[in-house]
């Protein structure tokens, strides 16, 4: 379907029947711009905090003590998904400003997600954290944050692929800039397309796929076989799905003629792979042997509800001194009332 030139922010999908006008900026807070782009990867973050926080027993680690390693991991998402964006568009970037600027796009997943193994892993080194679990744990969070965050590449027209005639194929302005802009150097790679026909919603796929992801440890964790089974399955599952999706993207990180994220998503899961198999052998020899179900892991998760039960009676304590606080005033004012009359 060839399509008619486009507003920068009009967004079609024609064989779904959608057209839609998006403005990256969600809205405006004393001339701060807030951008749709941060609003999706906070609502990842929130609700994969949320959603493992409430999983820590099941892997013997108390919440209380992981909230520094996902400060510190949170920390070293940002840094490494921008780091691994900028160094290979380094000639796009002229100041330290426009290197800060994450809020105008501009993270790649694989930098993010190794930039939080590194200082999680730091921090629960530091702090005698299991690791292992610590990391399973994290995997689930993984998927969560990557399914909503990847709406945010939809809101910046980002994060496309080649001319598709499925029903789901979208166009927008800046996707017929962008292509049109690059054709010429698309074409030197060995990709052919034409900015006015739709294109693949690669965000789209990766979203839904990440979805998937996400309910196979959900409903999995449960029954793994050893400490670092969920993350190597993660790995293992999306660097599968990344690696197809990334060989239809028009605006994918090159090293040499090699997509640098396809790569990676090939070499990971392979190797996930195989960790999971040799798991798997030793745990059909040696029998399920997860920190969890250790004395060390059950006095964690015992030291944890102990905890929790303190902070309970402490706040039911608190709300029974407010009541009787309220009541003594109630009682004061009739007295007084009682007196006046």
């Amino acid at each position: 379907m060839h399509l008619d030139p486009l507003s920068s922010d009009h967004v079609v999908f024609p064989g779904l029947g959608i057209d839609l006008d998006i403005d990256p900026t969600a809205f405006s807070i004393f001339g701060f711009e807030i951008k749709w782009y941060g609003i999706c990867i906070a609502i990842g973050l929130f609700l994969a905090m949320t959603y493992c926080f409430k999983r820590t027993k099941s892997f013997g680690l108390d919440g209380d003590s992981l909230s520094e390693a996902v400060f510190f991991g949170l920390m070293g998402a940002i840094i490494g998904a921008r780091a691994y964006y900028v160094i290979f568009h380094i000639d796009s970037y002229t100041d330290i400003k426009q290197i800060l600027a994450i809020r105008d796009g501009g993270l790649a997943i694989y930098g993010g997600i190794i930039g939080a193994l590194i200082l999680g892993c730091i921090v629960c080194k530091v702090k005698k954290i299991h690791i292992l679990s610590a990391v399973d744990l994290a995997s689930m969070g993984f998927f969560i944050g990557q399914a909503c965050g990847r709406w945010g590449n939809f809101f910046n027209q980002e994060c496309f692929g080649t001319n598709t005639s499925l029903p789901w194929g979208m166009s927008s302005g800046r996707v017929q800039n962008y292509l049109s802009y690059n054709k010429d150097a698309l074409a030197q790679m060995g990709i052919m397309v034409d900015p006015y026909q739709t294109v693949h919603p690669c965000f789209l796929y990766e979203s839904i796929w990440c979805v998937a992801g996400f309910l196979i440890l959900h409903f999995f964790y449960k029954h793994r076989k050893f400490d670092g089974e969920l993350i190597c399955i993660y790995c293992a599952w999306y660097g599968t799905g990344r690696a197809v999706i990334e060989g239809l993207r028009t605006d994918s990180l090159y090293i040499g003629s090699f997509r640098a994220s396809q790569l990676l998503a090939i070499i990971t899961a392979a190797a996930a792979v195989v960790v999971i198999v040799i798991g798997h052998i030793r745990a059909a020899k040696n029998g399920v042997h997860l920190f969890c179900d250790s004395e060390e892991g059950k006095a964690v998760i015992a030291a944890s509800e102990q905890r929790d039960k303190e902070e309970k009676e402490r706040s039911e304590n608190r709300k029974k001194k407010a009541l009787d606080s309220d009541q003594h005033i109630i009682d004061d004012t009739d007295d007084e009332e009682d007196s006046d009359e």
